[in-house]
């Protein structure tokens, strides 16, 4: 699976450290800049962080956004510009990695070829001095939880890709850090396997309680296992909250674009009726409904619409009811069995995708070059800050 640097210190005690019900990892104001030449470059800007005990969190955004950076200060390999970095509530600014209670997980392979998979689980707390019954009965437990207890006289090299994975994962967890750290570990597996492994590893965090720190840039991943994701962008975190919060409703353009499929909507505000929504012209004759708008949105103000292509209904005729009323031609049509996916120009030099599920087996709804109506209420049109 992962390269695994143990960083608890040599002399750790064999049982996990006492907890202070303080935050697991917090970051307060972290920069990091590095010289590139005659310039400065800023890695990352100021984060503010608090992740809690026993918490799937994720780092999430496209290379160099400055993820991977604020892990490795996490762990110690990086000493923050500025900033504190704190470890169940205490200052660890400046302290060796191999002193701070986290290990970290890599994407490349990194097992002894020469030894047992049990031995590779049991290294680290053989070189801490742990008593050998005490490993044979903690590296007995980690190989059941990642389902392994079967291969343990196994070589590396008789193991499958993600069998490899499971036995680094092990290899971590079994010294009982207060936080794992996890950069991109899932990479060098095939997409079937990856979607498999997403399944495990939450599996597995929620079984042994530990805090998992997970770098990624793949949002389905986030997505999938996080019970929290920042995302980040430039150094900085964009947004912070719950999977569903993040993709119904970001907070930017850039996460609304980087989190799944939008649609990227620019209109002019008209007016909004006692108490309904607000009325958007985004196009000629297309009017979409908003619930909200920013603070002092007014009309004949601009404003930035995102809705999402599921959300969106395509159909023949102009809807009804207090929805939004938006015409157009459909360019393009993809049929990939469970949905079809829509094209559909609105002018304006705006288009608009549609995920249509096929549940119903009614074939296409419109061909390429028809004209169609597309609608979706009001609380699904959320506003956008740049």
């Amino acid at each position: 699976m992962a390269t695994t640097t143990t960083t608890s210190a040599p002399e750790a005690a064999a049982e996990p450290p006492t907890r202070t019900g303080e935050p697991a990892i917090s970051l307060e104001g972290v920069t990091k800049s590095f010289r590139s030449g005659s310039e400065t470059v800023t890695a990352v800007a100021g984060v503010d962080l608090t992740i809690g005990a026993g918490e799937f969190f994720s780092l999430l955004g496209p290379s160099g956004c400055g993820k991977t950076t604020t892990m490795r200060m996490i762990a110690g390999f990086e000493e923050p510009t500025s900033g504190t970095v704190r470890l169940d509530g205490r200052d660890v600014t400046g302290i060796p990695a191999n002193h701070r209670d986290v290990n970290m997980v890599f994407q490349s392979y990194a097992l002894f070829p020469h030894m047992s998979v049990a031995d590779n689980v049991a290294f680290g707390l053989r070189r801490r001095g742990v008593a050998k019954a005490e490993i044979r009965t903690r590296v007995a437990e980690m190989l059941d939880l990642v389902e392994l207890g079967h291969r343990a006289k196994h070589r590396p090299s008789q193991l499958s890709g993600g069998q490899q994975q499971r036995v680094a994962l092990a290899r971590a967890l079994v010294n009982q850090p207060g936080a794992l750290l996890l950069d991109e570990p899932l990479g060098a597996l095939d997409l079937k396997l990856r979607q498999s492994m997403q399944v495990e590893l939450k599996r597995i965090q929620r079984e042994v309680g530990i805090t998992f720190v997970y770098v990624t840039h793949d949002q389905g991943e986030a997505l999938t296992m996080s019970d929290r994701i920042a995302v980040m962008n430039h150094g900085r975190v964009e947004q912070l909250g719950t999977p569903a919060e993040i993709y119904e409703h970001p907070a930017t353009r850039f996460v609304a674009d980087f989190i799944g499929t939008s649609n990227l909507l620019t209109g002019v505000v008209r007016d909004r009726s006692e108490g309904g929504p607000w009325r958007v012209e985004v196009g000629e004759g297309a009017t979409a409904l908003a619930a909200e708008l920013p603070d002092g949105a007014e009309a004949g103000g601009e404003v930035h619409l995102t809705v999402r292509p599921e959300k969106v209904h395509i159909g023949t005729a102009e809807p009804e009811g207090t929805v939004s009323r938006v015409p157009g031609t459909v360019t393009e049509t993809v049929y990939l069995g469970s949905a079809t996916h829509y094209q559909v120009d609105i002018g304006s030099d705006q288009q608009v995708t549609v995920f249509q599920q096929n549940a119903s087996g009614a074939g296409l709804v419109a061909e390429r070059g028809e004209r169609v109506w597309l609608s979706w209420p009001p609380e699904h049109s959320y506003a956008l800050s740049d």
